[in-house]
């Protein structure tokens, strides 16, 4: 097979899966080839992206490969998408967002006594808008539902792990508080790309 066909693939892979998408070990043992040999050819297409200004790129996020569009053209998918509902999170919600992620798995109780208000209605949110999901259930007494994040959480704020979210500052385990400002800072000002 041709360094060209395996691009290919590549290509075509990637697109099927979408934004799931894809380990280098799934694409290796899909393609019938050595992980070091679809690596290259991976770095080739992101070359080739780069060079031409192609409309989508080849990146790694939440652990696996998968293509997605250049930035640069963001203001005509907003204008084609342009739908209602479609709005920034609330600070509620980037709170209760900014807990989880740092405190995973929590349930729906462990986060209000940080936050001291109820979290349904945020919760609710983040579940649609599908940054957080149900990451199992408490052995406690009532097994209450736990709380983590997504690979859209990943792929909203650009990160490959959850390991690259902002260190807490020194002497902030005992202030929960913090947390969720941390967050907040960090992210209110990313472009909303829900």
């Amino acid at each position: 097979m041709t360094k060209e066909e395996v691009k290919s693939i590549i290509e075509s892979l990637l697109f099927v899966v979408g934004d799931e998408g894809i380990t280098v070990k799934d694409l290796a043992e899909t393609i019938s080839i050595e992980e070091e040999t679809l690596l290259d050819a991976l770095n080739d297409l992101q070359l080739e992206y780069d060079d031409r200004d192609r409309g989508f790129k080849i990146v790694f996020i939440g652990g696996g490969y998968q293509l997605t569009t250049n930035a640069k053209n963001a203001p005509f998918i907003e204008k084609l998408i342009d739908k209602p509902g479609n709005h920034s999170l609330s600070q509620a919600a980037l709170e209760t967002l900014a807990i989880i992620a740092y405190k995973q798995p929590i349930t729906r109780v462990e986060i209000e006594e940080i936050r001291g208000v109820k979290t349904d209605k945020p919760l609710q949110t983040l579940m649609s808008k599908l940054l957080i999901k149900e990451a199992g259930r408490a052995e406690k007494a009532g097994r209450a539902i736990l709380y983590g994040t997504t690979r859209e959480f990943l792929f909203h704020f650009g990160l490959s792990t959850i390991n690259e979210l902002p260190p807490l500052p020194d002497g902030s385990e005992d202030s929960e508080d913090d947390e969720a400002d941390l967050f907040f800072e960090k992210f209110q000002e990313l472009p909303d790309q829900e």
